[in-house]
């Protein structure tokens, strides 16, 4: 728990659970965390950082379900990116020789109705 300065008044914040309150003081870490939202599945995003070594599509090129769509190279591993659907490719983030952190947005899929 953080340390107060004993002249600062206390602040309570409620919350309730199953229709009961409750007063409790949230932590420096609780206020600052980053909220959760829903993942956006027209953007491919790197789950772990990398090397792009091979890129198999093009801007504009359609793609099916499963089709792979780039190649990047991670701790001495290559690893497969494949298209979650049947869309079209409508930008792509990066070029071969990017290195890249985790959550970077590699490409962005236009879905094909």
């Amino acid at each position: 728990m953080e340390k107060q300065d004993p002249k600062q008044k206390l602040r309570y914040n409620s919350i309730y659970i199953d229709e009961t309150k409750y007063k409790t003081l949230l932590t420096t870490k609780y206020k600052n965390r980053k909220i959760w939202q829903k993942p956006n599945d027209n953007l491919v995003t790197a789950y772990i950082p990398g090397l792009i070594n091979k890129i198999l599509v093009k801007e504009g090129q359609k793609v099916k379900k499963g089709e792979q769509i780039l190649t990047f190279e991670a701790m001495k591993m290559n690893n497969r990116v494949y298209s979650n659907k049947n869309a079209k490719i409508k930008r792509l983030f990066v070029k071969i020789g990017d290195l890249f952190p985790r959550g970077t947005i590699l490409a962005e899929l236009e879905p094909i109705d």
